[in-house]
């Protein structure tokens, strides 16, 4: 278990990664379309990230937006990207599959474990959908997964708070719970007091403005409910400011154990 609290920051582009790096995150989840939460991101941005920036990386493995249960074809996809992340020298994947009746999928995520080693596993919020968290917690701990990324259930980690300081204590030092969704600066300390975790997980984003001054506002490119010339990305200074309170928060005994 760590002697401090982790930060670790999700990164929806490279340009976000460069980012959590500057500010001193200590571990990036790599992703793409984060206004999705969170899509597989290219191999090549996998390979830039790994060449480039000397940050621990975990690669988020997940195909489509929507559920967590994976039709054979998409599941394919998934140990394909998995084998990738391998290849490209991440240290670990973040995933998730729950069945239809919403338990954890334990025949694929065995298959993904077995397949992901030396790569850590991270079970990621697919745990929020699951129907009995608790017996959930104990299935991905008997899997060996090292992370479980949850809000305790709710639209953001403060309002699950409650739950996620009963998953930490039920996990003690079998596995690392980490707190994720809406976590910012000004909300960490009130989070940590409750959770008492020893990782967190936010984007410590920002908008930032288009660099194109030519611009034809009547073509969109998506669904046009978006302004097309800001993007929310990783800000480094918001990285540095929330890793300065992470560093004072304490950890419980059992937790540095």
């Amino acid at each position: 278990m760590p002697s401090k609290v982790l930060i670790e920051i999700c990164a929806g582009s490279v340009e976000s990664a460069i980012a959590a790096s500057k500010g001193g995150a200590h571990r990036i989840e790599l992703c793409s379309a984060l206004s999705e939460g969170g899509l597989t991101p290219s191999q090549a941005m996998i390979e830039y990230v790994k060449a480039n920036l000397k940050i621990e990386t975990f690669v988020l493995i997940r195909p489509r937006a929507g559920d967590f249960s994976y039709s054979r074809a998409e599941y394919e996809v998934m140990k394909s990207d998995i084998f990738s992340a391998k290849v490209k020298g991440a240290e670990g994947i973040v995933i998730g599959m729950i069945n239809t009746d919403g338990t954890v999928d334990t025949c694929r995520m065995k298959e993904i474990l077995e397949m992901a080693s030396p790569m850590q596993v991270t079970f990621h919020r697919a745990f929020d959908i699951t129907r009995n968290p608790f017996e959930a917690l104990e299935t991905i701990i008997e899997l060996g997964c090292k992370r479980i990324l949850t809000s305790g259930q709710a639209s953001s980690a403060l309002l699950g708070a409650a739950l996620i300081a009963e998953l930490v204590q039920q996990a003690g030092s079998r596995i690392i719970i980490i707190p994720g969704s809406g976590i910012n600066e000004s909300n960490l300390e009130e989070l940590h007091a409750v959770a008492s975790a020893s990782e967190y997980h936010l984007s410590a984003s920002a908008p930032v403005k288009s660099r194109m001054f030519f611009r034809k506002p009547e073509i969109a490119m998506g669904n046009g409910l978006t302004d097309e010339f800001l993007m929310m990305q990783t800000d480094p200074d918001k990285v540095s400011a929330i890793c300065k309170i992470a560093s004072g928060l304490k950890l419980s005994v059992k937790q540095q154990a």
